[in-house]
């Protein structure tokens, strides 16, 4: 398997096609028929780097945690996601040739070429945890079955990162104060919600969102509840909603050809092990969402760790943010907007089939069914 890794290496590296076609080779060839108790490395494309998903959670799944219930047996080289070289609207493309046999796929960049998914994550549709929850179960199973038949990819786990929220400079009280409002968006989507509800789109880069505040180029952001609390914006912000926009959901599979190869009790043993990862994800994801809010507001909650300054002997002073309730007004307009502007415009990008399979799987069930465009 040395071979296969260093080509790896090379195709994270951003090696050329060549290369990642002889990778693929090489990597088919090595896992088509593993001896019983042979060394086995696998190569992962994990989540973003830097956030503590990825440090926390998978990366050390892959390093730890695999060798040592396979006595050393399976190891892993993992990469994060955004310093792979890979380019979100590739992901799946790159899985289904096999470049990448365990990899990550963002749903929001992997939309670009399966726009299907970007139903499970749209803005307004998941409000909270409860609901995002319910939004990928009753959709699971058609995942897996789309994933398998287009893109030769076996679905094993399903990440999602910590609330996006709005962060203010100036006082409100509802969703509907934010009109007229310049907004730190990072996406498209978000965009797309921002102008709905009346107020003016910025996209900005994540590490750019604390000095655009500062200068006045925007006077809300939407992003994390803990990533805001870690970049220092609640000393630019004075509010901030408790309302999820978006969630950040990201697919975990496996080129089918790698993972047939693989020893059945090895898929057996990486489907119990990860399902379990995702679980412990999804929890620490709903953990830090409150944990971002306590921080921002300078709540109990908040843990003496999360005051230590990075890089600073100094601690930092607790947030005195006001926390924004979700309003019934505010539930009201989420969802009309989500029927009559967000789901619409996703379903007539989309195409045929689009909106049909959204209110079978979750629409109807939600009250937020879209009508198939004409």
């Amino acid at each position: 398997m040395g071979a296969c890794q260093d080509l790896f290496r090379r195709i994270l590296r951003g090696g050329s096609r060549l290369i990642a076609a002889t990778a693929l080779i090489h990597a088919a060839t090595a896992l088509a028929a593993p001896e019983s108790d042979a060394p086995i490395r696998l190569q992962v494309v994990g989540g973003l780097a830097g956030v503590s998903q990825y440090t926390r959670l998978e990366e050390p799944f892959w390093t730890q945690r695999l060798p040592e219930i396979t006595n050393g047996r399976v190891t892993a080289d993992i990469s994060p996601f955004d310093r792979s070289g890979i380019r979100g609207q590739e992901s799946l493309r790159l899985l289904r040739l096999g470049v990448t046999p365990f990899g990550t796929a963002l749903l929001n960049l992997a939309a670009a070429e399966e726009p299907e998914l970007s139903a499970l994550d749209t803005p307004g549709v998941s409000p909270d945890m409860a609901t995002l929850r319910r939004v990928i179960a009753s959709n699971r199973p058609w995942l897996e079955q789309m994933l398998r038949e287009r893109h030769d990819t076996e679905l094993l786990a399903v990440y999602v990162y910590p609330a996006q929220v709005f962060f203010c400079a100036r006082p409100f009280n509802s969703l509907l104060d934010l009109r007229g409002r310049r907004i730190r968006t990072s996406s498209a989507a978000q965009s797309e919600w921002v102008s709905s509800l009346g107020a003016v789109p910025v996209v900005i880069p994540f590490a750019d969102i604390v000095p655009s505040i500062r200068a006045g180029v925007v006077e809300c952001a939407i992003t994390g509840t803990l990533s805001g609390w870690q970049i220092g914006l609640n000393e630019v912000t004075s509010h901030v909603h408790a309302m999820a926009l978006t969630w950040g959901v990201s697919l975990f599979g496996a080129n089918l050809t790698a993972w047939e190869g693989l020893p059945m009790s090895l898929r057996d043993m990486l489907r119990r092990e990860l399902r379990e990862l995702e679980q412990r994800i999804w929890d620490a994801s709903d953990a830090e969402t409150g944990l971002g809010l306590a921080c921002n507001t300078g709540q109990p909650e908040c843990p003496p760790e999360q005051l230590v300054q990075p890089g600073s002997a100094q601690p930092r002073a607790k947030g005195r943010m006001t926390l924004v309730q979700v309003t019934a007004e505010d539930d009201a307009l989420r969802r009309r907007l989500v029927r009559e502007v967000i789901l619409p415009r996703w379903a007539d990008h989309c195409g045929p089939g689009c909106a049909e399979g959204w209110n079978e799987r979750a629409g109807e069930t939600l009250g937020v069914a879209v009508t198939a465009p004409r």
